[in-house]
């Protein structure tokens, strides 16, 4: 049974190890290994003293995934943040783990007062894209060769979804 939970500060290492393991998989995040552990530490702490959404996905007490919406720190953009997430490989496509950790993300995101999400996805990373537009994304854009990973430059579509 994986367990969707809000974040603590006892899960960041885990939360680090899973990051790393999908960025190192260089197909997804926007990074190609974790930051520094001190700098996720940073990072989880700020995003829980903010009260931004960051949920986990738990297996026997490990993260396995993780999805959060950090809102805009600009006035005029406050009502809106931007999606990161990502699932261990072997949790993808089982039993709907990254649809339910999407769904309790973007609830408590409304419930945060946001009514706007974005974010980013590589165009070949179908799976993804099916599952966020199960959840109401809209595409808005493509960012053509805006990645380059290995000389292979990929293009990226930008989606949102409104509240």
């Amino acid at each position: 049974m994986i367990e969707i939970i809000v974040i603590s500060e006892a899960h960041i290492e885990s939360f680090h190890r899973t990051l790393d393991a999908v960025a190192r998989e260089k197909r997804y995040p926007a990074f190609l290994e974790a930051p520094p552990l001190e700098a996720m530490r940073s990072f989880v702490l700020d995003m829980i003293a903010h009260g931004h959404p960051q949920f986990v996905a738990l297996s026997g007490g490990d993260v396995v995934g993780w999805c959060d919406v950090r809102r805009h720190p600009r006035p005029i953009y406050a009502h809106a943040g931007i999606l990161g997430m990502g699932l261990l490989q072997p949790f993808r496509g089982q039993g709907g783990v990254g649809t339910r950790l999407i769904r309790t993300t973007l609830d408590a995101a409304q419930a945060a007062g946001m009514t706007r999400v974005e974010l980013s996805v590589r165009e070949n990373n179908l799976n993804a894209i099916a599952l966020y537009k199960s959840v109401g994304f809209a595409v808005e854009g493509l960012s053509r060769n805006a990645v380059r990973i290995d000389g292979v430059y990929e293009s990226v579509i930008q989606m949102a979804v409104l509240f």
